[in-house]
């Protein structure tokens, strides 16, 4: 899966037609990006900073932390399954790689993703955390997310081609998801057999890295760096078999 020179022209021009789809007669715009995770942090502050302030340390930065990390998987993962569905005409008419267009969804949203992040940080200079060398550490988990994203959005891009429900699957998976991982509460309130649990879940090592750096600004420790690295790969790797085995096919039920 590797993109050509001829194709990167067709890629840009798909991340910024699906950038600026997402705008479109949008009076705020871009401000949404940055928007829409504060507003999400305030009202869930609001409702479960009751139940956790005693616990947590910094539970606004702890809480935006988890919001902005899988807020990407769910609006990357959630355009990229719809996207070889919705560009069946063009696929039909074209010969060009069929991965363009789901990475193309990824990175229009990975887009969004860094603007979110810039909210981030604006909770985290108004809460009065330092920000250190450890950031730079951050590079290393946004590409492990990156890459992890796009290899469930390959899988669910198939998925969808051959199976219609697999949005609606997908969409209560992911509300489960979201609660069996600690986003906005501590990992240290569930049972014994579920946080054994959470060393299968990949968003919650992507998260738990994540906040050792943005709230504790300590680089974190080899174990973290080596399930990110691992989930990632693998993940990628079974979405570009998964994918490549079926692209062929996908013209019968398009």
């Amino acid at each position: 899966m590797i993109i050509k020179q001829q194709y990167g022209f067709l890629l840009s021009q798909l991340i910024k037609r699906d950038f600026k789809t997402k705008y479109r007669r949008s009076f705020l715009g871009l401000l949404w990006s940055l928007l829409n995770p504060l507003l999400l942090t305030i009202v869930q502050y609001m409702v479960f900073s009751a139940l956790f302030r005693f616990e947590i340390f910094n539970y606004a930065v702890y809480l935006l932390c988890g919001i902005v990390i899988f807020n990407y998987l769910t609006e990357a993962s959630t355009q990229s399954m719809a996207s070889i569905v919705q560009n069946s005409s063009l696929i039909n008419k074209v010969s060009i790689p069929k991965y363009i267009y789901p990475l193309s969804r990824v990175l229009s949203t990975g887009v969004n993703f860094l603007l979110s992040l810039a909210a981030l940080y604006i909770v985290v200079l108004a809460s009065g955390l330092e920000i250190t060398a450890a950031h730079f550490c951050l590079v290393f988990i946004l590409i492990c997310l990156l890459l992890f994203v796009l290899g469930v959005s390959l899988i669910l891009a198939t998925l969808l081609v051959f199976f219609r429900d697999t949005q609606f699957l997908y969409s209560v998976l992911l509300t489960l998801w979201a609660y069996m991982t600690p986003i906005f509460y501590p990992e240290s309130i569930l049972p014994d057999y579920m946080q054994v649990t959470l060393e299968f879940n990949p968003m919650y090592h992507f998260i738990r890295f994540f906040r050792t750096i943005v709230l504790y600004n300590e680089v974190p420790n080899p174990f973290y760096w080596l399930h990110c690295i691992v989930i990632s790969l693998v993940v990628l790797f079974v979405g570009i078999h998964v994918f490549n085995r079926n692209q062929n096919k996908f013209i019968q039920y398009l």
